[in-house]
């Protein structure tokens, strides 16, 4: 049985099998979801600290917490290649 795992942020993967909808943390449906995946003891924070920008429901019913945008988990779902956030070069600039 082959496994794909979809790298969501700092080393943390989920299995793209199980994943039902990777989406934005803004709307209120959604602060109600994580309220009720806390309660059922079904919430896991992937963000490592950062702020959340991106909320996956997994067939399970877990709710995966992630610091990277919806639209970088949805490249790395099609395979294209995303820059992790972090891992990028700074570039200071003089005021």
């Amino acid at each position: 049985m082959d496994v794909t795992l979809i790298p969501i942020g700092y080393g943390n993967a989920v299995v793209a099998e199980r994943i039902i909808a990777v989406i934005a943390p803004d709307s209120s449906p959604v602060k109600r979801l994580r309220e009720e995946a806390v309660a059922n003891g079904k919430l896991i924070d992937a963000t490592h600290g950062r702020r959340t920008r991106a909320v996956i429901i997994m067939d399970s019913d877990h709710v995966i917490l992630s610091a990277l945008q919806p639209e970088t988990i949805s490249q790395r779902f099609q395979g294209e290649p995303a820059p992790e956030p972090g891992l990028e070069p700074r570039v200071r600039t003089k005021k």
